[in-house]
């Protein structure tokens, strides 16, 4: 039986932090609501929460999908893009994790240790990860990802032994979730999503895919209302898109939830597939892109004066 006290403490937490950031937002709005144009947002700003916040739910990161809508129409000031998601889609995971914790019962043993470890390794490793080369950490991502979804694709074949439907963890298999989740928050640093390999990962050592739900939107509710509120007070965001942001989130959350909830465990795997040979393909993309970018990058000698 799935132990209810934590998994209580873990809400009651994460709905402070929800309240605490949408305190801070609040103010803001207040503060810019006498100013011309206000914090009124766009209908194609609310339009991309809606699309990207349906697909996050399935498994397909927000993030990188909105940041390329931001560039590809200048929606948002490059420099503006981090906390604008931050801020946009910070209620979105609150409400995410209420819903999933809810929903798919992962034991208290298993869900509390990983998203504790997520949101350390995003908060302890980040001084490390991101001096790494981060290209390199894209290309070797996005190499594993193929090959665990390729077993995994063979397993739903039944060309190879299994899966599984566990909805905790226990001994070896117990640490390598913690250990994962922690370095996938590290990841987080540098733009590597958390959903897909954490899908991925529950999926191999022997659980259920919704599992993975819980795990990624709990860790998400922990980070965001953080990182958004710190965005909010050096004012480094862009206030209208955050509010569209917002308003198109909710409609497109509860949406996908349903639609994760009412599917049937085969296809749930068949979704987690396409998400991870997806955001395999987005990293190893990136990867080559950064890569021919740091080619091309001219090397200034040292001591020499740079041109102004």
């Amino acid at each position: 039986m799935v132990s209810q006290g934590p998994r209580v403490a873990l809400l009651v937490s994460i709905g402070v932090l929800g309240l605490w950031f949408l305190r801070a937002l609040l103010i803001r709005l207040r503060q810019a609501a006498g100013r011309s144009g206000g914090w009124v947002p766009s209908i194609g700003i609310s339009v991309t929460g809606f699309v990207t916040t349906f697909f996050d739910t399935l498994g397909i990161g927000n993030f990188a999908t909105t940041t390329t809508i931001f560039r590809t129409w200048h929606l948002v000031p490059d420099e503006l893009i981090p906390g604008t998601l931050n801020v946009g889609h910070s209620i979105a995971a609150v409400l995410g994790a209420f819903i999933f914790i809810g929903l798919v019962p992962v034991t208290a043993e298993t869900l509390l240790p990983t998203i504790v470890a997520s949101g350390l390794g995003a908060w302890l490793g980040s001084g490390v990860v991101a001096r790494l080369p981060r290209y390199r950490i894209r290309l070797g991502m996005g190499t594993a990802l193929l090959v665990a979804a390729t077993v995994m694709l063979l397993t739903q074949l039944e060309w190879l032994p299994g899966g599984g439907e566990a909805l905790g963890l226990q001994g070896w298999r117990w640490t390598v979730a913690v250990l994962g989740t922690f370095v996938l928050g590290s990841l987080m640093t540098l733009g590597i999503g958390l959903y897909a390999p954490c899908m991925i990962m529950v999926s191999l050592l022997g659980m259920h895919p919704l599992a993975a739900f819980p795990i990624m939107m709990g860790s998400c509710a922990f980070l965001m209302p953080i990182a958004g509120v710190r965005f909010l007070r050096e004012d480094r965001y862009h206030l209208s898109a955050s509010v569209g942001l917002t308003l198109g989130d909710v409609p497109g959350l509860l949406i996908a939830a349903y639609l994760v909830k009412s599917l049937p465990l085969t296809a749930v795997r068949w979704v987690v597939l396409f998400v991870v040979f997806f955001t395999a393909m987005m990293l190893l993309r990136a990867a080559r892109r950064e890569a021919t970018a740091l080619r091309l990058m001219p090397i200034t000698p040292a001591g020499a004066a740079e041109s102004p």
